[in-house]
């Protein structure tokens, strides 16, 4: 297995739309083509959010990761992640999206069974040891799935948020832990409903992301 960038403009398009589509699930309504768009409108155009993929020996995609900047440019945080059948025919069929804040970590809350981490925390494991990590969740349950995965520095948040940081993370406390960016979802709903012809447009390419997702990267 190996971690894998994806940089080529239509499979990270389409990639992040199967990501949206399984971290949300079925009945999500319009917030995974919220999320989608914001993300390729903003983030991608700031080169603020990367998308990153687990591949098994075979170079299928088995788990899909989007780390977003945080506003000093310095480290980055899990905003969504989830993991992935690679011989499901289907590109919908998603958990829930849960987390913390944009509730963003999806399918790393299903648990690892017997020791072993799934893709999706395997992938944020891998991740952890290379890049200055942040992931966001609301439970003891999604704290000790991220802390088998190397996850092992805890600040308290507000409210019931927890805030887990990679061994090269460099913050030590909530005062000194930059913003992290995020998708404006409200304006871009606004976008939408201002632009029929946008939201058209990133409608569309929602669709053709999930059925030309690639089978290998």
């Amino acid at each position: 297995m190996k971690v894998v960038k994806i940089n080529e403009p239509q499979q990270r398009e389409a990639c992040l739309a199967r990501l949206c589509a399984e971290a949300y699930g079925h009945q999500a309504g319009i917030a995974p083509l919220v999320t989608f768009a914001g993300v390729i409108g903003v983030l991608f155009k700031q080169e603020a959010a990367r998308l990153l993929a687990l591949v098994d020996d075979q170079s299928r995609p088995i788990a899909l990761a989007l780390l977003v900047s945080d506003e000093a440019g310095t480290s980055m945080n899990v905003a969504q992640l989830t993991s992935l059948d690679p011989d499901a025919e289907s590109a919908v069929d998603g958990g829930n999206k849960n987390g913390a804040e944009s509730d963003s970590q999806g399918e790393a809350q299903k648990p690892a069974g017997k020791g072993k981490l799934n893709p999706a925390l395997r992938l944020v494991a891998e991740l952890a040891l290379r890049a200055p990590l942040r992931v966001d969740v609301v439970s003891d349950a999604q704290k000790a799935e991220f802390s088998a995965a190397g996850i092992q520095r805890w600040i308290k948040g507000p409210g019931e948020l927890q805030i887990g940081l990679g061994p090269k993370h460099t913050a030590t406390s909530l005062d000194n832990l930059p913003r992290t960016l995020t998708v404006d979802e409200a304006s871009v709903v606004a976008n939408f409903k201002q632009d029929k012809a946008l939201f058209e447009d990133y409608k569309n390419r929602f669709v053709r992301g999930l059925e030309s997702f690639p089978r290998t990267l």
